[in-house]
């Protein structure tokens, strides 16, 4: 790698300034170099940071670059990190090690619930609920309360989601992630694993269908579709069933409403063991970031906790969300680990979506304008999911358990104004397309 620096400053930067170039394999500094700057204000030159026989072995390659100050001053201290930067170098993530072998599974189907389990592991399905309910692998449960994964299409809304409308706009979203209308569920054998396939009709009108492929090691394979709310989008690969109920009339109505929307979140959540609450992953951090919020922050391996992940926003909302992320493991004595077959989003905080939106939480007065005569009329009704609550930060209280969010996507959070300004069309999920995405579950 060769680097080009223009010296933006009136002095000589190596006056002040340390450059520090690091080149990092999978989140790990492998080499650290720094560089020799001496340029005249204005001035640029080309600089070598590592050669191509330097990213030797297999992983992912980037060259970190840190500029930090060589003494103190009034204002900061010596070693001060002024600027950063990040420069991907190519490269995949060392491979996972994702074991598949034990003993045979069995599967049990009474109607209402489909389990599959063996000595080692035990995973059920409940039709009902439309979730999973029970996982565990050598007596270890890794699902609190029997909340498992189910799918999941809303976040809290945050201040400039109110400005937008989203929260009346997109209301469809959170209806389709808790109301769920299973519409069929069955479990197959595929070789010595079991595939169990559950498709459902959304609010919306589309179907979600996911699958988990149990493994006799304990290990999930989960993949997700979410069809397009465009009829003919949805007419491939489903079964009679679930075509029926895709395609009945009071479907097409919502279909033809929903193909207008975008989606706030694609994805799943479940709840884990508070004892589970360790946090490592492989993404962009260390802090909070969005897919319209993440140049500043830098692909790395970072260790945190739930705890820790929690941004206390003056009003509660959507917070702690990470881009980019290529693993994460939660849990240090036992646990979980996720490898998606691309980039993802995730949450893992110590509190339910819900907790943080104010339409389903405690119930606040509403914050009015009180601008015109009209405002101070104060309609209840016309106020809900249009006006934010007079919530704040100490409503939230920690819950006992570890809420995950695992998302092939989130939407941005738009910024450019809180008064109407959406998120740019690409950091916008349209409802009216078909995503297909998965993730492994690794149980340790």
């Amino acid at each position: 790698g060769r680097v080009r620096i223009t010296n933006r400053f009136y002095f000589t930067p190596s006056e002040k300034y340390r450059f520090i170039c690091r080149l990092v394999r999978d989140g790990k500094t492998v080499r650290e170099k720094e560089l020799d700057v001496r340029l005249a204000p204005q001035e640029s030159a080309v600089f070598t940071t590592f050669g191509h026989e330097e990213m030797r072995g297999e992983g992912e390659y980037f060259a970190d670059f840190s500029v930090t100050t060589r003494e103190a001053s009034k204002a900061v201290p010596a070693g001060y990190e002024i600027a950063a930067g990040q420069i991907p170098l190519g490269g995949t993530p060392k491979k996972t090690d994702v074991p598949r072998k034990g003993p045979a599974l069995g599967v049990d189907d009474d109607g209402e619930r489909i389990a599959v389990s063996s000595p080692r592991v035990r995973f059920v399905f409940d039709r009902r609920s439309g979730s999973v309910t029970s996982y565990a692998v050598n007596g270890v449960e890794y699902f609190a309360d029997g909340f498992g994964p189910r799918p999941n299409f809303w976040r809290a809304p945050t201040d400039n989601d109110y400005g937008n409308a989203m929260p009346e706009r997109l209301q469809v979203w959170k209806t389709s992630s808790r109301e769920f209308d299973v519409v069929e569920a069955a479990a197959v054998k595929t070789g010595d694993a079991v595939r169990i396939e559950a498709a459902y009709l959304l609010a919306a009108g589309n179907l979600c269908i996911m699958r988990y492929t149990v493994h006799p090691s304990g290990v999930v394979k989960t993949r997700m579709t979410f069809t397009s709310t465009d009829a003919e989008a949805v007419a491939t690969e489903l079964s009679e069933a679930a075509r029926t109920a895709t395609f009945s009339p009071g479907s097409e109505k919502a279909r033809s409403e929903a193909a207008k929307l975008d989606v706030p979140r694609i994805g799943v959540r479940f709840r884990m063991p508070l004892a589970m609450r360790q946090v490592e992953y492989y993404g962009r951090g260390p802090g909070e970031n969005y897919a319209d919020r993440n140049a500043g922050a830098f692909v790395g391996l970072y260790s945190t906790s739930a705890d820790e992940m929690y941004f206390p926003y003056v009003r509660p909302q959507e917070n702690g969300h990470r881009t980019d992320t290529r693993r994460v493991r939660f849990g240090k004595r036992h646990g979980l680990e996720i490898v998606a077959d691309s980039l993802f989003g995730f949450n893992a905080l110590r509190n339910a979506v819900e907790d943080f939106d104010g339409e389903e939480a405690v119930r606040r007065p509403y914050q009015w304008r009180n601008l015109t005569p009209a405002d101070k009329e104060h309609d209840e009704a016309a106020a809900r999911n249009v006006r934010p609550r007079q919530t704040h930060i100490d409503d939230i209280t920690p819950r006992d358990f570890v809420e995950v969010c695992i998302d092939m996507k989130q939407q941005g959070v738009g910024g450019y104004d809180s008064w109407g300004a959406m998120p740019e069309p690409q950091h916008r999920i349209p409802a009216d397309s078909t995503y297909n995405w998965g993730f492994v579950i690794i149980p340790f």
